[in-house]
């Protein structure tokens, strides 16, 4: 198994101290989501008008975007305590039970990944959010006593990156939804020029320009890269970082112009050289590069498929046009380009094992010639 890539994390308790510390404490502080931003700012400030805690709140979007920070300002803003949980750690409605019982009046509970708790927490999370009521049951069988318990009211905020596999029930239950959206790289300079300052780094305009654009649109990898850079200007005795050490750091920790890392690359390199640009089952894929299925997915597709590399098709993985001059590969003729991708299904998920191999290309064209 390969190391962790810079981009996708595994951080040390001590980095992840250093990012908590680079959080904004307040909206006024929060870079981008001007939307978000503008209309929880609104939802927080009618509440504390009304001397009421604010309604519940759920945040969605990719992972480093934000969630948490939000969550962390509504309780800042609401001049509340915070309770953080996670969905994964309520695995039965009795955990749920504990926690919500131990708030305080105007609490601000955050619930991460809140997709991923069990079913029967969900139901009692139900009347919990609409009634600040919980029932307990007491013994079993016929036996059995469901207890009411009052609650005081609280804020619940949910953060998920998957908002479609919440429950209707559960989702209409939120006062305010916000999803966030990647940042442009004006954005993310203003981030880096944020925690630059705070961790009193001298970097010039042409060096945050140049973290930025390979910080695929993520405040949180934009922070990561420029601790990577600070740690490569110290030990070359660099007092400020312009575009050209930053490039250099970054080049030796292998995050690219576009900011790929090894995964990407070596995933995007074995379509190309070992099946003919594809299509390839995620499986076959995953094993040419030395990694599981669940890895190439969740780490290095999202990003490939955002830029218009790589393309997911009912028979595998194929290498878009742009992938093979990225990689400084020649691009032969009939190799997919956006506009074929579009004849495909993009919900596709681990299916055409194998469509795969030396067919590469031709079987492809020879299926889109059947569909047409």
């Amino acid at each position: 198994m390969a190391e962790p890539s810079l981009v996708a994390g595994g951080e040390e308790p001590e980095e992840r101290a250093i990012e908590a510390a680079l959080r904004p404490k307040n909206l006024h502080d929060f870079v981008g989501q001007h939307r978000v931003r503008k209309q929880l700012s609104l939802v927080l400030q009618a509440s504390r008008m009304r001397g009421r805690s604010a309604d519940h709140v759920l945040f969605s979007g990719p992972p480093g975007l934000g969630k948490t920070t939000l969550a962390m300002i509504v309780a800042a803003e609401m001049n509340a305590p915070l309770r953080i949980s996670s969905g994964p750690a309520i695995q039965h409605a009795g955990d749920l039970a504990a926690i919500l019982s131990s708030l305080s009046e105007g609490e601000v509970l955050f619930l991460d990944e809140i997709h991923r708790m069990s079913r029967p927490a969900e139901e009692m999370l139900y009347m919990a959010m609409e009634d600040f009521r919980v029932d307990i049951v007491v013994g079993k069988g016929a036996g059995a006593t469901a207890i009411p318990l009052e609650l005081p009211a609280f804020t619940l905020v949910g953060a998920t990156t998957r908002a479609g596999l919440l429950p209707g029930p559960l989702r209409d239950r939120f006062g305010f939804t916000g999803h966030l959206e990647f940042y442009s790289v004006e954005e993310l300079e203003l981030v880096l020029r944020r925690s630059a300052g705070l961790l009193d780094l001298k970097v010039n305009s042409a060096g945050f320009s140049e973290i930025a654009s390979r910080s695929r649109g993520t405040p949180r990898i934009a922070n990561r890269l420029l601790r990577r850079v600070r740690d490569w200007a110290l030990v070359h005795g660099i007092e400020q970082i312009d575009a050209r050490s930053a490039s250099a750091a970054l080049d030796m920790y292998e995050v690219d112009k576009r900011g790929l890392d090894r995964l990407d690359r070596a995933v995007l390199e074995a379509l190309i050289t070992k099946f003919g640009g594809g299509p390839v089952g995620l499986s076959t894929l995953a094993i040419a590069v030395g990694e599981e299925p669940e890895t190439v997915e969740t780490v290095a597709e999202p990003y490939l498929v955002r830029e218009g590399l790589l393309g997911r098709t009912p028979r595998g993985r194929i290498a878009m046009a742009p992938a093979w001059t990225h990689l400084g590969f020649a691009v032969p003729a009939g190799v997919f380009g956006q506009e074929t991708l579009d004849l495909f299904d993009d919900g596709a998920d681990r299916d055409g094992e194998d469509g795969a191999g030396a067919a590469g290309k031709d079987s492809a064209s020879e299926w889109i010639s059947n569909t047409q």
